[in-house]
């Protein structure tokens, strides 16, 4: 975790598109927590330039990493589902969000990345990550304050006073971790962001202090975001970091840390919500009394309804969400209709688009990243960070989702993965 500003960007002066083409894409993901539309620029640019390097480069792509064509093939599958669609506007729209699924794995096929250049889009991410922390916790800060004065909450130099603003305080935090704490990116995605990171990061030992209040911060971020997804994932990545463990005092004090963290992050307020949400599913379907753990169930039930309706070929990109729509009004999920939600499921979301072969290409690609990444327990934290978060989110339906997923699996398809301590290097290694 290393911010010198005199080493953070790419330079070769051999090959102005190539640090072009990564100083875009670090600037892209150092925007990525900061706004939906602000890294958007940023990643055409990468892409013009590396469509550029494609054509100039004389090297062929290396066999072992033809698994990278899935994407390009996952992409002419949604084209092909124009045929059925009717709604074509919306159709072009999303395979137009799409083109990154097309361009950044062809063009990884013929960029070799070493260590250091990949690590780099980690920091920025990160630090992303932390100036997009800070904003959202003044913002929330903001909202509390607000809340507090219009409860009531006013200092008054007695001890009725002091009780009152005590209170008012209290009701303030619940209302601040039960809000959306992320107003910039979806909670979801800042989520997944947040648990990448984790994964890179803490596979190596934790050596600064400011190492340690980073890590701090990224755990207080994902406490206050409160994504039930986030959550589960979490647990399972230090359960596998625990295990990994040799020492046995070692493994003994983490595991004493790892529950007494799990009593923190389960008194989230938000935590108990979720609980009695789902437990009461079956209580109501229409508009009223209805929770976005609700409306999640619902959607996927719909969801799964239509699937059996048209497995075969699903209802093509643009139809897709027109079908879920005219489902919901159909089986009374007013809520659901009104709000227009889409799967909420990326496997789903695939299924209703494409049928069978879409999702059959979908399932593939990571069938091949989990063989490919069961070298380490950190390596296998990360495909469950990216897997895990597809059920809970149509991750391929927004462009932020597509653009960062259609970079960071390929990368980690690669034979010599980003995460590996083998990563291909630029620079011809030094004969001993």
């Amino acid at each position: 975790m290393r911010f010198r500003l005199t080493e953070m960007f790419y330079r070769d002066k051999n090959n102005l598109v190539l640090t072009i083409f990564w100083n875009s894409l670090y600037t892209a993901f150092f925007l990525l927590p900061l706004g939906i539309n602000l890294p958007t620029p940023f990643f055409i640019i990468s892409i013009i330039l590396g469509m550029i390097n494609v054509f100039k480069s004389n090297k062929k792509f290396v066999l072992d990493n033809k698994a990278l064509l899935l994407f390009p093939l996952y992409f002419v599958i949604i084209v092909l589902s124009l045929i059925y669609t009717d709604n074509i506007s919306d159709g072009m729209n999303l395979i137009q969000r799409s083109l990154s699924l097309l361009f950044f794995p062809l063009i990884f096929l013929f960029v070799k990345e070493d260590a250091s250049t990949v690590r780099k889009l980690f920091d920025f991410l990160l630090m992303g990550l932390i100036v997009s922390f800070f904003i959202n916790f003044a913002i929330g800060a903001y909202d509390v304050f607000e809340y507090i004065k219009r409860s009531g909450g006013v200092f008054e130099t007695s001890w009725d006073g002091v009780s009152n603003l005590m209170n008012s305080l209290i009701r303030g935090w619940s209302y601040f971790v039960r809000a959306e704490f992320s107003k910039l990116v979806n909670p979801s995605y800042v989520s997944l962001y947040i648990l990448l990171v984790l994964s890179y990061y803490l596979k190596n030992k934790l050596v600064s202090k400011v190492q340690v209040a980073i890590i701090s911060i990224l755990f207080l971020y994902l406490f206050l975001l409160s994504s039930i997804a986030a959550y589960l994932i979490l647990t399972i990545m230090c359960v596998l970091l625990i295990y990994e463990i040799s020492d046995k005092s070692k493994k003994y004090t983490m595991s004493i840390l790892f529950v007494l963290g799990m009593i923190v992050f389960l008194n989230n307020p938000r935590v108990f919500d979720f609980y009695t949400n789902v437990a009461g599913f079956r209580n109501t379907f229409g508009m009223n009394s209805i929770t976005v753990e609700k409306s999640r169930l619902l959607t996927w039930n719909a969801s799964i309804q239509l699937i059996k309706e048209a497995p075969l070929l699903g209802y093509g990109v643009g139809d897709t969400n027109d079908a879920l729509i005219e489902k919901y009004k159909e089986l009374n999920y007013f809520h659901n209709y009104n709000n227009k939600y889409n799967a909420h499921n990326q496997f789903l979301q695939t299924f209703l688009q494409t049928g069978v072969l879409g999702f059959s290409v979908l399932i593939c690609i990571f069938v091949l990243l989990a063989l490919r990444m069961n070298r380490s327990k950190n390596e296998f934290s990360v495909f469950l960070v990216l897997f895990i978060s597809l059920f809970f989110e149509s991750m391929l339906v927004r462009f932020n989702g597509i653009v960062f997923f259609s970079i960071i699996i390929p990368l980690l398809l690669k034979k010599r993965s980003i995460l590996s301590s083998r990563i291909i290097r630029n620079e011809p290694a030094l004969e001993k």
